[in-house]
């Protein structure tokens, strides 16, 4: 009793100042609060039921905010609360292998994650000084872009195409081909359904890439706040990894949605409207993102943050609106075309619309040397395929070049989740491109190419060692490859 007694009698009254807010307006997770006279853009407040919202708009005598949650149990009137805090996530090594919601809460049913820090959603970019050039490449173990639009680490490569493309392949067949590549990937799923990411994350641990993968999922049944702070919050975790000296890849899959979701708020915020209903600011809502993938210098522990952006076309226009500014934004783009897809030609790459501004400064040697020739090659087949459709008579030049195109594409058909190691990318591309596949049935080059593959692996295994160590095609190495390929050709007939 005398301890209770000297704890009253010691105790001294402390005033501190609590900035309180009144609802004025709930609906369509959105509120409008008076009496936050000096809240921030950006910063978290608490309703009285404990449900936060970000605040996305200041006016003079009102705040408007997004919800992180339901609306249901907030009314006009009840108290709003100010936290001093901007929006942020909960980071550590521990995230790693998990799936969670774009706030860091866990949704995976594996239990709690334990926090080492806790990174600000937006930040600004890493200034120019802080970044090196992109000097080396991530692998996507995918042919047609290996050879051609290689990625580099640090770089913003942009996937785009229509609906059911296949883009989401390309990314995830990019993840499972970074195993022990010692590069962490994350997956931002943005207005998925949520069968799609749990369908995704079993695809993942099937081929062991959940071992070094993140899922930030914000689906279609989540509010649009969610799906608006998702690839920020992506973001985050990525630059927690990258600024301790780590590789990290991330996919924003897929920022159409996202820039739907900030439309929508914008407009419940009553935001004027310009092209398309988007509001002025969405350049600058995909610019801000995309600006923090780097490859930071030596001096800045010397991480990467590569960015596989993906964007849905209509009918494969790339000229609209949200598409053109992202093409804008990035350093190049994988163009998906339907037609090609259903064609049966999957991956469906359009080789004259895809590009890769710096990937090449990034490309090893022996994929560049043994490449250097097949785009010129692919233009000059699809320039002829075009001019000969309509002619019946063709002389024996023109159905060999024919016959010789019609192999490469062959060649650049590739299965979901069987990835191409540098050596099987590296000998394909020189066996096809010293013409050795030209006699065989353009339907069994595919079947001859794995032949050759595994008659190399068996009879000459120091070729694929010398190309995956010294990522370099010597002459010499060439020239056993070609006399290899012979060999086993030769053996078949």
């Amino acid at each position: 009793m005398s301890l209770v007694k000297e704890t009253v009698k010691n105790w001294q009254p402390i005033a501190s100042s609590r900035e309180e807010g009144i609802v004025e307006e709930i609906g369509d997770g959105i509120a409008i609060i008076s009496g936050l006279q000096h809240v921030n853009y950006g910063e978290i407040i608490i309703f009285e039921n404990g449900q936060k919202a970000l605040v996305q708009d200041i006016q003079k005598d009102t705040v408007g905010c997004m919800i992180f949650g339901k609306d249901d149990a907030i009314v006009e009137g009840d108290k709003v609360f100010r936290t001093g805090k901007t929006a942020g996530i909960p980071v550590s090594d521990a995230i790693i292998g998990r799936v969670v919601d774009a706030l860091g809460e866990p949704i995976d049913g594996k239990g709690d994650i334990t926090a080492e820090a806790y990174y600000p959603i937006e930040r600004p970019a890493p200034e120019i000084l802080d970044r090196a050039p992109v000097y080396r490449p991530i692998e996507t173990g995918i042919l047609s872009i290996d050879s051609m639009f290689p990625i580099g680490r640090g770089q913003r490569e942009l996937i785009i195409g229509d609906r059911q493309t296949g883009k989401t392949a390309v990314a995830i067949d990019t993840v499972v081909n970074q195993k022990d590549k010692n590069v962490i990937c994350i997956y931002v799923a943005i207005g998925q359904k949520s069968s799609s990411v749990a369908q995704l994350q079993e695809n993942l641990k099937k081929h062991g890439a959940m071992d070094y993968s993140i899922i930030v999922a914000a689906t279609a049944s989540e509010p649009a706040a969610k799906q608006y702070i998702a690839p920020y919050a992506g973001t985050a975790i990525a630059e927690f990894f990258m600024n301790r000296g780590k590789d990290v890849l991330i996919i924003y899959d897929d920022l159409s949605k996202h820039a739907i979701a900030y439309r929508t708020i914008s407009l419940l915020l009553g935001r004027s409207p310009g092209r398309e209903a988007y509001p002025g600011d969405v350049f600058y809502l995909h610019s801000r993102l995309l600006e923090r993938s780097a490859q930071l210098s030596n001096e800045n522990g010397g991480g990467s943050l590569t960015a596989l952006p993906i964007v849905e076309t209509q009918a494969g226009d790339v000229s609209a609106y949200i598409p053109t500014n992202i093409i804008s934004i990035t350093d190049g783009q994988i163009f998906l075309e339907s037609e090609l897809f259903f064609a049966g030609q999957r991956p469906a790459v359009n080789v004259g619309l895809s590009v890769s501004r710096v990937g090449g400064a990034a490309q090893t040697k022996a994929v560049k040397k043994a490449a250097s020739t097949l785009r010129l090659e692919l233009a000059q087949y699809r320039e002829m395929e075009i001019f000969t459709q309509f002619s019946s008579d063709l002389d024996e030049t023109t159905k060999r070049q024919l016959k010789f195109g019609q192999g490469l594409m062959q060649l650049l058909k590739q299965d979901q989740f069987s990835p191409m190691s540098q050596s099987e990318q590296v000998i394909t591309l020189v066996v096809a491109l010293n013409r050795l596949l030209l006699d065989v049935d353009t339907k069994e080059v595919k079947q001859s190419m794995e032949g050759i593959i595994n008659y190399i692996h068996m009879h000459e295994p120091s070729i694929i060692t010398e190309i995956e160590e010294k990522k370099q095609l010597i002459d010499h190495v060439k020239e056993r490859i070609i006399i290899l390929a012979k060999e086993y050709l030769n053996d078949r007939k």
